[in-house]
């Protein structure tokens, strides 16, 4: 086994690892050196621009039952809402409005809104020129076709697990393999794809953890995002503990900025829900991208994941603000772009080409 020095050289080098050679940087009680690597590779590869991406969460009613989710269909203290379709439109044009590139429209999996439905809505934001990322969770080949020619472009679906008896474990009547045929499906309709894993699970192991990594660089993905587990009150995990999970997680995200170093990643809400300067950290640790939310009243409060949750008491517009000044504030530039992957290095190696006279 090589020494921490050697193997965060090998990954900067050659972006690609043994699964042991991830265990030891995922065991590592000192992992400054990690993310200082992480955030070199991070420049390189996609800058010190941070693209924004504006947060539609248009309901919380779900089919599925998963353990550690607060929106688990079981959960009857959930106060349920649903955006009409006019809604979540009439919600991107003022995310248009605030010069957002990009949407991302979240859901749990509710069944009300149909696939004609989620095409007719994504063609409606088309029109306004935004790039449009779904997250709607499990569908069939054919309602993925259709939102790609309806003109979405990104598709986000975590894999949260690849234990495979852990993942069935806790999302009860869901299977694992169907959860990787969809990213297969979402890859092969030329999506860019988002996937991601839930650090902190109970009975998690850092092998399997470590597995998760090798899953992202073997699709690949197109953006990664990983969250700490937040056992949420009204679910049957409640009582488990959130002890290391943060710290866990943004060693998580910085092994995947080596091993992926062009992809998108956000520093996610979650993190900033378990310390402070949650998403300032993941920044300076690989990641690139923040998502404030765009949802407005009282269904940014009742779109409950997790509890705790930050910000949903602000406007739209305030945490634009407030999440442009927190990158600012460490040197880096919002950047308010479509963000597709791989777009830094292109526009990068097109100014460097010579232009023939």
């Amino acid at each position: 086994m090589l020494a921490e020095t050697e193997i965060l050289a090998k990954a900067k080098a050659t972006h690609t690892l043994a699964k042991e050679e991830i265990i030891a940087l995922l065991s590592l009680p000192d992992a400054r050196a990690l993310f200082q690597a992480a955030d070199e590779v991070r420049r390189q590869f996609v800058g010190d621009e941070v693209y924004l991406r504006g947060l539609i969460e248009f309901s919380n009613y779900c089919k599925n039952d998963c353990m550690y989710c607060g929106i688990r269909r079981s959960n009857t203290c959930a106060k349920r809402y649903r955006l009409s379709p006019q809604e979540i439109v009439t919600l991107a044009q003022k995310a248009a409005g605030y010069g957002y590139k990009t949407v991302v429209l979240q859901s749990g999996e509710d069944l009300w809104f149909s696939a004609d439905k989620m095409a007719d809505i994504v063609r409606q934001i088309k029109k306004m020129g935004l790039a449009v990322t779904l997250s709607i969770g499990e569908k069939t080949r054919e309602e993925y076709a259709l939102y790609r020619k309806a003109g979405a472009d990104r598709y986000l679906l975590r894999i949260e697990t690849t234990d495979k008896a852990l993942y069935e474990k806790l999302d009860p009547q869901m299977s694992w393999d169907n959860r990787a045929r969809c990213l297969t499906d979402l890859k092969e309709l030329g999506y860019e794809v988002g996937s991601g894993s839930l650090v902190g699970l109970p009975g998690q192991t850092i092998t399997s953890l470590a597995d998760d990594l090798l899953f992202f660089k073997q699709l690949p993905v197109d953006m990664a995002g990983i969250g700490p587990f937040i056992p949420h009150p009204h679910t049957p995990l409640a009582n488990n503990t959130t002890n290391g999970h943060f710290e866990l997680a943004l060693k998580m995200m910085a092994v995947m900025r080596l091993l992926l170093p062009d992809i998108n990643i956000p520093a996610t809400t979650a993190m900033e829900t378990l310390h402070p300067q949650g998403r300032i950290l993941a920044l300076q640790s690989g990641a690139n991208v923040v998502m404030p939310n765009v949802t407005e009243g009282e269904p940014r409060k009742m779109y409950e994941l997790y509890p705790g949750k930050i910000c949903t008491g602000d406007t739209p517009q305030k945490c634009r603000y407030c999440i442009a000044g927190k990158i600012e504030s460490i040197g880096r530039t919002v950047q308010m772009s479509y963000g597709f992957h791989g777009e830094y290095l292109r526009n990068k190696n097109a100014a460097s080409t010579p232009k023939n006279k």
